[in-house]
């Protein structure tokens, strides 16, 4: 059995924070209901092709998931909702600023109705404030939280090359949501979490955050390496490759020199005596540790390097990950189907041995509209109404 079993989730998501949530869900069995537009559905659904003619974005936040499509500009539409509700443990919603309390779903509106549903709202600044109201995109968070600050080269900042905004706050409303369920089970009673993506990215920043403590200067922008620690970063080998290294103490700093420069003197040079004075010497010590490495292919550094054990990795690009061979060697991959075909997908990390985490197909707009409907007492001539009068 797995541990979610038994808990419904109703979703009002859309694009990649809450959907990312309720996939997590869905991963330890929860049922989750995904309500979309008719006809149009998740935005995410369009973003591109990449996949089978399928968006990547939206294979990979969607799986194991029902589909009902429901206008909910109609009052029969937000009937149906209700009737999810009455038998729903969550729900999680990522829409516009106010939307849902628009449409009657906030969680001051559905407390006494449904006093154990737990309530998410994922919204760009939380549910107050002067910020309320801003739109809040993946970019734009990374901006405000200060992530481009810190991130890209001394020249030109950089986003991350994900959507890391949103999966930090999927994340902290997958773990408010599971932490809800226990109190829940505890007390009989829901509550309503409130989850900010500046909130959860503003966290994920607290080390730059105490680096530039009391007024203190912030970290640098230091393309692919380490604002503080050196040598920590990309090299490049003599075969055009690039070797991705990190040194954390003296003691690595020694057995580096001895056994992968083979330059031991370097252990007494007074500019490279610690890591700070590593730090501000660096246009001086990167020439020579490239000399050396310009003399080997990257496979050949990587080899002395953990014959040395200093922590190393290879700069892979996105089908080098595909074909990794450690994922490979754990079984990381299995079949999800879709409605264009099977695609490979990651099994969750982490998961315990004493159950299979669901991998069920990813649903095509609306796929299990009839059945829901049907499922909530509907019967035929009921629900090719509602498709006529588009309310589904």
């Amino acid at each position: 059995m797995r541990p979610l079993e038994g808990v419904t989730v109703v979703a009002l998501e859309h694009v990649i924070a809450g959907p990312f949530c309720t996939r997590q869900l869905a991963d330890l069995g929860a049922r989750i209901i995904k309500i979309e537009r008719p006809e149009v559905g998740d935005p995410a659904r369009v973003y591109d092709e990449r996949v089978k003619g399928l968006a990547s974005h939206f294979v990979w936040t969607n799986r194991s998931k029902e589909s009902i499509t429901l206008d909910l500009k109609r009052e029969e539409a937000r009937k149906i909702v209700h009737e999810l509700l009455a038998d729903a443990d969550v729900l999680v919603q990522n829409l516009a600023p106010g939307a849902a309390a628009r449409m009657g779903f906030s969680y001051d509106q559905l407390s006494s109705r449904y006093p154990r549903l737990i309530v998410c709202d994922i919204s760009g600044y939380g549910a107050d404030g002067p910020y309320r109201d801003k739109k809040a995109y993946d970019l734009l968070i990374q901006s405000e939280s200060g992530l481009l600050s810190v991130t890209g080269t001394p020249e030109t900042p950089s986003k991350a090359g994900c959507s890391i905004v949103d999966i930090a706050s999927g994340m902290y409303a997958y773990t408010n949501i599971l932490a809800a369920l226990i109190q829940r089970g505890r007390t009989g009673t829901g509550c309503r979490i409130d989850i900010s993506m500046l909130e959860s990215m503003a966290e994920w920043m607290s080390f730059p955050l105490y680096y530039a403590y009391d007024g203190a200067s912030p970290p640098v922008r230091a393309g692919a390496s380490h604002a503080t620690i050196y040598p920590y970063g990309p090299f490049p080998a003599g075969d055009g490759k690039t070797v991705m290294l990190g040194l954390q103490n003296e003691r690595e700093w020694a057995v580096f020199c001895d056994k992968v420069l083979m330059r031991p003197d370097l252990k007494t040079d007074p500019r490279f005596a610690s890591n700070p004075l590593r730090s501000k010497a660096r246009q001086e010590l990167y020439p020579i540790i490239v000399e050396t490495f310009s003399t080997m292919t990257a496979a050949q550094i990587v080899e002395r390097l953990d014959a040395a054990q200093i922590g190393n990795a290879q700069m892979n690009d996105m089908h080098d990950v595909w074909e990794h061979a450690q994922l490979r060697a754990r079984n990381r991959w299995v079949d999800v189907d879709t409605p264009n075909g099977p695609i490979k997908a990651l099994l969750p990390p982490g998961v315990p041995e004493s159950f299979d985490p669901r991998m069920d197909p990813i649903p095509a707009i609306g796929q299990h509209t009839d059945a829901i409907l049907d499922e909530l007492g509907y019967d035929a001539a009921a629900i090719a109404r509602l498709h006529a009068d588009g309310v589904v």
